[in-house]
């Protein structure tokens, strides 16, 4: 049964590899292209996506006294999908049967199988981008990368620390220990490693692959059983994956009630009672603040793991290249309209302007060149639906309504053309002065952004710093020319628990987060008490227990 492990053991190894270097890795590629994917994987992917509409999702012998559903595509039409789902006490009593085999199996062959799940994950990337699409709003590029390719290294990531982890401690010793003129004692010692329980996984609407991956794949791999929870706004790419690990687990002789899904229905949403089951020992969750506390406060003895919401920022204090910050910035605030955990909100600018490589830039030239880079950015309809997608969720779209008020309106945020019944929403951006910290100091997730006027751009710093240790924040960038201002500033924002980009201009935005290289939010804020992906989101999900006895002579 070692197999699996055995052919995929290449790719485990490029990928510590690539986690102990940092430097550019991934497993599987980020481009849709039939030359990599097959020249019929598009068709086949949109294919296979169509015929689970209108329809019961099957998987094969879960748990149902039930079934649920309500996905409505962002985009406009109803996806009809129903899902198997059960009782809380249901799930857990088969989630526990299921549980002694997978601990008992050998690390070996639980990340065999972990790596072989994700490489036919990668294989049905068209058919999850579809999912992710039309129940998140994202773009077709975009949720091809991060629902497929992004969502899967993160996952691999997860497995590869956790293999790393495991691995610390061999599975048997000698131990002899002198006794002097007398005879040595002589030990033989076993260790092995034994998981926590059942491990929850709780999705969210927006990444609901992307952010799962890494809790579901650390927990699977330490030997933990899985309770799947998705969002029930997006359910479909959660459904598939869990029917992909059941197939897996299944053909290498484990229980498919191993990993499960617990599928609910808007306004009776089982989230809570699966919280509070005496039987979960691990939470993952991704969501909001009030949502997370509520978790953290709940989850009795079990480990909590959240990435929550904050308020992320932007300070610029001088910039050598103004058209290429403005660009980057515009791109950042339009990008899936604003609705990443790492899209900034509040853009701090000194009131008497900046330097840059055009000469001086007041205040309100800083903001007209930004918003002037989103229109420009925005002009072509079909490069704006391919950047901004569509809104998740319509609370969204009353935010952008209650936040219009807030400020001076400096570019208004309008629906994209010719998406017809899609709901969208490109950026607004509001100007206000540093006092109204009313208006920017909460987290207004959606594509809202606030230019704030500060006394300077240390001022700024200082004021997003602080915001960080109040509110939490995941990213913070700067701009500025003067190394020591920078150096300062990472430091600031480092004792904030905040990781800083400087000076982007080009192809790489404070949005993006590379598996294998960048810790994704630090734990070190109220923004979530986790980090994806580092070793102590997963080295608690295991214990090490050991049996001993005099060796024999």
């Amino acid at each position: 049964m070692t197999t699996l492990f055995e052919r995929h053991r290449p790719t485990l190894q490029a990928a510590l590899d690539a986690a102990a270097k940092r430097d550019y890795w991934s497993a599987y590629p980020e481009i849709p292209s039939g030359k990599l994917y097959g020249e019929t994987a598009k068709d086949d992917g949109l294919a296979a996506y169509k015929a689970f509409l209108g329809r019961p999702f099957r998987i094969a012998n879960h748990p149902a006294t039930r079934v649920v559903g309500a996905e409505v595509s962002p985009y406009g039409p109803p996806l009809g999908i129903t899902y198997p789902t059960a009782t809380v006490e249901t799930l857990a009593s088969a989630s526990q049967a299921a549980a002694r085999q997978w601990a008992l199996a050998s690390v070996d062959v639980r990340v065999g199988i972990c790596l072989e799940i994700l490489s036919r994950l990668n294989a049905r990337s068209f058919e999850m981008a579809n999912a992710v699409m039309h129940t998140t709003g994202q773009s077709f590029a975009m949720a091809f990368q991060a629902g497929g390719p992004h969502a899967q290294d993160r996952g691999l990531e997860a497995v590869a620390y956790a293999y790393a982890e495991m691995s610390r401690t061999p599975e048997e010793a000698i131990w002899t220990k002198p006794q002097g003129k007398g005879e040595p004692i002589t030990m033989e010692k076993h260790w092995r490693i034994m998981p926590r329980g059942i491990s929850l996984v709780i999705g969210c609407n927006t990444f609901p692959t992307w952010n799962s991956y890494p809790g579901l794949f650390a927990s699977l791999a330490t030997g933990n059983t899985i309770i799947v929870k998705p969002h029930p706004a997006a359910i479909l790419p959660l459904a598939i994956t869990v029917e992909i690990i059941r197939q897996v687990l299944v053909e290498e002789g484990f229980s498919a009630d191993t990993v499960l899904l617990a599928a609910d229905a808007p306004g009776s949403e089982i989230t809570k009672d699966l919280v509070q089951h005496p039987a979960i020992a691990i939470v993952d969750y991704t969501g909001s603040n009030s949502f997370g506390a509520w978790v953290r406060s709940n989850a009795g003895n079990a480990d909590v793991y959240t990435e929550e919401a904050g308020v992320n920022s932007i300070v610029i204090g001088a910039t050598d290249n103004f058209a290429g910050m403005c660009s980057n910035i515009a791109f950042s605030l339009s990008l899936y309209s604003g609705q990443m955990c790492t899209a900034p909100q509040d853009i701090f600018v000194p009131r008497g302007g900046i330097k840059t490589d055009e000469g001086h830039k007041s205040f309100d030239e800083v903001a007209g060149g930004i918003a002037m880079a989103v229109d420009g950015l925005l002009s072509d309809p079909a490069r704006a639906a391919g950047v901004c997608g569509a809104i998740a969720n319509p609370a969204t779209l009353a935010r952008i309504a209650e936040a219009r008020p807030l400020g001076r309106v400096v570019r208004d945020t309008a629906p994209i053309e010719g998406l017809g019944d899609a709901r969208t929403a490109t950026p607004l951006i509001l100007s206000v002065d540093a006092v109204d910290e009313a208006a920017y100091a909460e987290e207004r997730f959606g594509p809202i952004a606030f230019v704030v006027a500060v006394d300077d751009a240390a001022d700024g710093v200082e004021r997003a710093a602080r915001l960080a240790e109040r509110k939490g924040a995941i990213t913070a960038a700067l701009y500025e020319t003067d190394e020591a201002r920078i150096l300062a500033a990472a430091d600031r924002f480092a004792a904030a628990g905040v990781n800083l980009s400087v000076n982007l201009t080009g192809g790489i935005y404070v949005n993006q987060s590379a598996a294998f290289s960048d810790f994704h939010v630090t734990g070190a804020n109220p923004a979530g008490n986790a980090s994806l992906t580092d070793a102590a989101f997963v080295a608690n999900r295991f214990r090490v227990v050991m049996w001993r006895r005099p060796k024999a002579a």
